[in-house]
């Protein structure tokens, strides 16, 4: 491999200096060490601050932000402003992740590779599902997505779509013209894959993406889904693709996240908001299957009221995304750059 292009790791962090700190050491382990690292903090205490001073990194700039900069979408821009000129490479993860030695040489080999590639993400997998098949067995395929030797055991939600004829008809990563794409990852079959999404605990970037994209306003606050908005706008520069080799684990920290029902509502809003960034003026056919299924979706989580311990959390979102979809009717997103 030739000499590494030179590359930055934007973290944004919001009260969470323990998963942080898991990541940082990670990262001090990694193969090929980030020539940048900025820690973009939210937090309304210095508990992280305190924690990255008895605890020091090379490379790191840490920057305690004002209010008006807080939030996942506006701190993700912030961190973009804050990056060296001489950077080619601009890396996003998590706060709750924690890498594999060879996360970052094999994210940034897949960018030296293939010159056409402008977006990578990696695979979570301490969330991995796929499993080989075997050659005596039947797999129905409305149950198990099957792809080069692996199965995958789709979830009831999936299972109900399929016999439903709501399915996916395309790969995982890729987004059909009527949204709700098929969500099982990939296979750790060491290939790269070209997809659509990249999901935000784990992509990077060319600058030139960043240069002229920024992570949009409309996700401002939590940011739900604001990066399925960013890839799919980062496909006008070239292609995206997820690195079978490039292995973290995310742990999903409960902290920092909204309430039930305001998840629920956001989506619906912002999953619509997304669909028509993908396709603008969907038909009748790709518009009907969005709505069938999110109003699908929503009747599964009602249906999760009777058979979750928790019946609370489920009907709360439940809720919100009967809201977030009977809003639509009179208050659409409005396209926010």
């Amino acid at each position: 491999m030739n000499l590494p292009l030179r590359f930055s790791l934007i973290v944004c962090t919001y009260m969470r200096p323990e998963p942080l700190l898991a990541l940082l050491q990670s990262v001090q382990g990694q193969t090929l060490y980030p020539d940048e690292i900025l820690i973009i903090d939210g937090s309304t205490n210095n508990d992280t601050k305190i924690i990255l001073e008895d605890n020091k990194f090379k490379n790191l700039k840490y920057f305690l932000i004002s209010e008006e900069n807080r939030g996942l979408t506006r701190q993700r821009n912030f961190g973009i402003s804050k990056i060296n000129q001489d950077i080619e490479i601009v890396c996003f993860l998590d706060d709750d992740t924690v890498l594999e030695p060879d996360y970052f040489f094999e994210t940034i080999k897949t960018f030296q590779n293939n010159p056409d590639i402008t977006g990578v993400g990696g695979i979570a997998i301490n969330e991995y599902k796929w499993k080989p098949q075997n050659q005596d067995s039947f797999y129905n395929k409305k149950k198990y997505y099957l792809f080069e030797g692996y199965f995958y055991k789709e979830g009831s939600r999936n299972v109900v779509r399929n016999y439903l004829g709501l399915g996916s008809n395309l790969g995982s990563g890729k987004m059909p013209n009527f949204s709700h794409g098929r969500t099982s990852g990939f296979p750790m079959t060491g290939k790269t894959y070209e997809v659509d999404l990249l999901i935000g605990m784990s992509m990077a970037f060319r600058k030139v993406v960043v240069d002229n994209i920024k992570f949009s306003r409309f996700f401002e606050g939590y940011g739900l889904y604001e990066d399925a908005d960013f890839s799919l706008r980062a496909l006008n520069f070239g292609k995206n693709a997820i690195n079978t080799k490039a292995h973290l684990s995310h742990f999903h920290a409960p902290s920092g996240r909204p309430n039930q029902y305001n998840y629920g509502k956001m989506v619906v809003r912002n999953g619509y908001y997304i669909w028509r960034v993908k396709n603008p003026n969907p038909g009748f056919k790709d518009r009907f299957k969005w709505n069938a299924i999110t109003i699908l979706l929503t009747l599964i989580r009602f249906t999760n009221t009777i058979t979750s311990g928790n019946k609370k959390t489920p009907f709360t979102e439940a809720i919100g995304r009967t809201m977030g979809w009977l809003s639509l009717w009179y208050n659409k997103p409005k396209e926010i750059k």
